[in-house]
């Protein structure tokens, strides 16, 4: 096909169907790296290629063996791009891009978008306002920051999707009986002051360097509380053109700019803390994000992030200049829960402004949309408390998920 390129997309989940099908219906070859243990997930395979398949996941995949047979693969193959469509699977991706020197984001700039102390660094580089923080290689700076930073404090992992493995702090003798249990693994975490308040989520598109559509969620139950206690995930999006949404769109586009991301989609997280007022940043990924937030965002403005995302990359590739769709300004919101059930039967929720049912095993959930955020928002409210009364999965905590 006339000015068809070749894309590699690497995905440790069972996620973006919609990219692997708009990069395949914009006329590009389109091949697939996964987990093996995905193999029978209902990938959409007439969009792909071909697939390839990798032992182990998350963290696991041996880096040398995926890139011999990446390096293998492109020998009567020409790759024209490496997309990583999970926060995994960006040091893959980053790696492979380095060592066969294909354009792209670099292993440093990568870090910016994995690590949280690379995040956090770099957000203090660049005049963003963050939580104090301090890593963990040095005893006497954690002693320091200790002594000078009043509890509580979180030691959050350094490269977890999420808020998984995130431990909340309350004194200096618990903060190093912790760091003491993790032996020589302590420089995998870092420590942060704990700031209560709200916590909100910009999901964006970046194209030319530049952010050119962005959204304003705010968490209603926030991810490290359903990591820590269970429960039912609820966000939605806010007020249009509001002081926190202008606020935080602004903070956005400083997080992007700052740490050099180019093109693309992001998801972003602030929060708005209870003392003082202020917006603080927490962590961003280059990536869509989870949980179906994607389908919420699409219900809200007409703009579904994984297609425009592959849109955005074709652009990129082929020298094209990349036009957003139209944007319309209405109210979602998402609830959602790990449920008894493998198949629970939601015929109860009947209500118009239901616009997506969540298809996964053992989860419970609904999209609502309304041009008025309030019916949302009372939607919500209803529906966290019938799905927590008869649908919520009692979970150990050290057995919750990431909720994808």
């Amino acid at each position: 096909m006339e000015n068809s390129k070749t894309f590699l997309c690497i995905s440790n989940y069972f996620k973006g169907a919609d990219f692997l099908i708009n990069l395949k219906k914009l006329g590009n070859k389109v091949y697939l790296v996964t987990s093996e243990k995905l193999r029978d997930k209902p990938w959409p395979h007439q969009h792909i290629d071909e697939i390839f398949y990798m032992e182990g996941q998350d963290v696991d995949w041996n880096l040398e063996h995926l890139l011999l047979g990446v390096g293998n693969f492109m020998k009567s193959t020409k790759v024209d791009a490496i997309v990583a469509l999970d926060d995994y699977d960006v040091e893959k991706a980053t790696y492979l891009r380095e060592n066969l020197r294909i354009d792209g984001m670099g292993q440093t700039t990568g870090r910016y978008f994995r690590d949280k102390l690379a995040m956090r660094m770099r957000a203090k580089s660049c005049g963003i306002p963050i939580p104090a923080f301090c890593s963990l290689f040095n005893d006497h700076d954690i002693n320091t920051f200790a002594d000078t930073i009043s509890a509580p404090w979180v030691l959050k992992p350094r490269s977890e999707a999420s808020a998984t493995g995130i431990k909340k702090i309350d004194d200096k003798e618990s903060l190093w009986i912790h760091i003491n249990e993790m032996g020589n693994n302590r420089f995998k975490y870092l420590l942060e002051q704990f700031k209560p308040g709200d916590v909100y989520h910009c999901d964006s598109l970046i194209s030319q360097s530049k952010v050119i559509f962005s959204l304003t969620s705010k968490y209603l139950a926030t991810p490290m509380e359903i990591s820590q206690g269970g429960g039912v995930f609820r966000s939605a999006n806010i007020k249009y053109n509001s002081e926190d949404d202008k606020a935080i769109k602004k903070l956005n586009e400083e997080v992007m700019k700052g740490f050099g991301l180019k093109h693309g989609a992001a998801h972003t997280e602030f929060i708005k803390c209870n003392e003082d007022g202020q917006i603080y940043f927490l962590e961003t990924s280059s990536r869509v994000g989870g949980a179906h937030l994607a389908e919420m965002v699409t219900e809200a403005s007409n703009i579904n992030l994984w297609k425009e995302w592959a849109a955005i990359e074709d652009a990129l590739v082929k020298g094209t200049k990349y036009i957003l769709p139209k944007v319309k300004k209405e109210y979602a919101g998402i609830v959602l829960t790990l449920s008894k059930f493998q198949h629970p039967n939601l015929s109860s929720f009947s209500d118009p402004e239901i616009c997506f049912r969540v298809p996964l095993e053992y989860h419970a959930g609904l999209i609502v949309k309304s041009d008025k955020q309030e019916r949302v928002l009372e939607l919500l409210d209803d529906y966290g408390n019938r799905l927590a009364n008869d649908f919520t999965a009692v979970v150990e905590q050290s057995k919750v998920t990431n909720l994808h």
